[in-house]
């Protein structure tokens, strides 16, 4: 029904387009006659025809659509009532008969069926009459624009979805007015022309006859007769001072109502834009009242569609910059918020390339404020459909089940870092667990800084940052105090991830068993930058216990044969064998004793808390 009303609006402001062109089916000869435009006549009302088409399908349509029952109208939309003898008794009573006037075809059954069956001038017959028509149905049609731009903006919010539609539909509009206004003061000219005539004529009763002014009389030998002795052709020049033709002098001066359809139009259309705009300024009218009332519609209604124009024009324009200059203003606020309390240039950068990052991200739309006002399921959907595809990127989620990836997506929050920023510092309280998407991240530690020790790693897209909270969330009796984090984490280029506070990652982990599966646990040991550095000094320290006592060994082995080949020596040359060997036993033991406890002992960085993996599957 909507793309309907759309459609129908179309053909609506088609039909007041194409209604005002009939009355450029008169046109003047130099006889000084009027004639009607026959190809043109012929093109309009095949063009009339098929926009009539639409009306009576407009007619049809309201005749088969529900209504809501006013007395329905409680609580929420109400009842839809469907009954067609209902709506129809309904639509007769509102809305039938204006439908009906204006998808009548009364200028194409007066043009080709009543008018050439009248007597009297047929020029004269079709001007009057035709006037009245397209004026007794322009109303209505013209009328039927307001309800139906109403229903459109009832039922979307606007009648066009983009800014530069909705300004085009207003200027459309006011150029409709400049065309009928346009092709009335063309008729009204060629009527204050035809005066001109009757004026001579009246003079010369003898010799003419108004007939005379139809083009069908043009062969008429008394015609021809009074044409030559006529003087008609210099009386009714504007030049000659003898009529007064005001503001349709134009017409006659420039030969108008002789030139070709194309040249004239856009002339007439022209001359309504120029005094639509102007509000009738340039207007030098006579004292003919029909004139000066011609004059000051154009004046009021100049006035009331201009004022219109500009105010639509500027709030259609205007909303589509009204985010932009939101952010300005909120721009120049942070400016004079940073001169008052004086911050120093390098912060005051930081801020103002924070606020252009955001910008150029979101444009200003404040997404989860639009995601609130949205119903449960379709909030799910939406965020399933913007952050499914990119949690799975995420390595430690990759094989997690649909069900737990739905309501991590549910509770994620898009998180926005500028290069240089520190996301968590060694030691300060994790709140929530950061899962990058876009950018790179330097992630260092000093375990707790310890004098020498220093271990620093790079995060990239399909990493995480903040495990510790994993660990804590997992935990079946959880401490309200967060976990400290291990490890600091410094933006290298602007970041773009999704966060998982931990209130939303202890909910996730209390309702879905499946995070305790020794298939996470293993993915969360082999990804986590914490158990890798843990792992690695651990690997580094049993690496020099070895070395250690590999060499402590060898030492022991060139040692002890040195000794005894000394003590073999001695006991060789004094008989004391027994004695000597004991000595040098001894002495052997002794070294290795004070050779051991001189060795340093590398000690390994504390390992990481394990999480709770010991819940078994559902």
């Amino acid at each position: 029904m909507q793309r309907w009303n759309r459609v129908f609006l179309v053909a609506c402001l088609i039909s007041l387009f194409v209604d005002p062109l009939f009355f450029y089916l008169q046109v003047v000869w130099e006889e000084q006659c009027i004639n009607i435009g026959v190809p043109l006549e012929v093109i309009l009302t095949a063009v009339r025809s098929l926009v009539d088409i639409f009306y009576m399908i407009q007619i049809y349509i309201r005749f088969r659509t529900a209504y809501v029952a006013p007395s329905s109208r409680v609580f929420g939309r109400g009842e839809l009532v469907i009954d067609p003898s209902k709506i129809a008794r309904r639509y007769f009573r509102r809305g039938f008969w204006i439908d009906f006037i204006a998808a009548l075809p009364l200028p194409q059954v007066l043009i080709w069926v009543i008018i050439p069956n009248l007597g009297g001038s047929s020029i004269a017959n079709t001007k009057n009459v035709l006037r009245f028509i397209i004026i007794f149905q322009y109303l209505p049609r013209l009328f039927l624009i307001v309800p139906l731009s109403s229903q459109i903006v009832k039922a979307t919010g606007v009648v066009t979805e983009q800014a530069w539609a909705g300004a085009a539909y207003n200027l459309i509009l006011y150029m409709l007015a400049s065309h009928v206004l346009g092709a009335c003061w063309y008729l009204l000219s060629i009527e204050r022309q035809e005066a001109c005539w009757k004026s001579v004529c009246n003079k010369e009763k003898s010799s003419c006859n108004y007939q005379f002014f139809d083009c069908h009389k043009v062969d008429d030998p008394a015609r021809n007769a009074w044409f030559q002795s006529s003087n008609v052709t210099e009386l009714c020049r504007p030049s000659s001072g003898y009529y007064e033709f005001g503001i349709y002098g134009d017409v006659q001066t420039h030969a108008l109502s002789a030139s070709p359809f194309l040249n004239k139009y856009f002339y007439c259309l022209w001359w309504g834009l120029k005094n639509l705009s102007s509000l009738g300024q340039n207007l030098s009218t006579s004292t003919y009242v029909g004139e000066i009332i011609f004059a000051i519609i154009i004046a009021t209604l100049g006035l009331v569609l201009f004022a219109q124009l500009i105010g639509n024009m500027q709030r259609y324009l205007q909303s589509s910059t009204v985010r932009l200059e939101e952010w300005r203003v909120k721009r120049n606020d942070t400016e004079r918020w940073m001169h008052h309390r004086q911050l120093p240039p390098e912060l005051r950068q930081s801020v103002r390339k924070y606020d252009q990052y955001k910008w150029v991200a979101t444009r200003g739309v404040d997404e989860e404020a639009i995601l609130r006002c949205l119903p449960m399921d379709l909030r799910r959907d939406i965020k399933r459909h913007l952050c499914l595809d990119l949690v799975r990127r995420v390595h430690l989620f990759d094989q997690t089940d649909e069900r737990t990836l739905d309501a991590i997506c549910e509770r994620l929050k898009p998180a926005l870092c500028t290069e240089g920023t520190f996301l968590v510092r060694e030691g300060d309280p994790v709140n929530e667990m950061l899962f990058i998407i876009r950018g790179h991240l330097d992630s260092y530690t000093t375990n707790g800084g310890r004098t020498g020790f220093f271990n620093s790693s790079r995060i990239g897209p399909g990493d995480f940052c903040g495990e510790e909270l994993l660990t804590w969330a997992l935990d079946p009796n959880p401490s309200i105090i967060l976990p400290s984090s291990t490890r600091s984490v410094k933006a290298l280029s602007e970041v773009e991830a999704f966060a998982l506070r931990a209130d939303d990652l202890k909910f996730v982990a209390s309702q879905f068993r499946r995070l305790h599966s020794k298939q996470l646990r293993h993915k969360f040991r082999f990804y986590s930058h914490h158990w890798r550095t843990w792992a690695a000094c651990f690997i580094q320290a049993a690496w020099r216990r070895f070395k250690r006592r590999k060499e402590i060994t060898e030492l022991r082995a060139r040692e002890s044969s040195i000794v005894f080949s000394e003590v073999r020596t001695l006991s060789s040359k004094s008989g004391w064998g027994a004695y000597d060997t004991e000595i040098g036993s001894s002495s052997i033991r002794s070294f290795h004793k004070h050779s051991g406890s001189g060795s340093s002992i590398v000690i390994a960085l504390q390992k990481p808390a394990e999480p709770d993996f010991s819940v078994d599957v559902d």
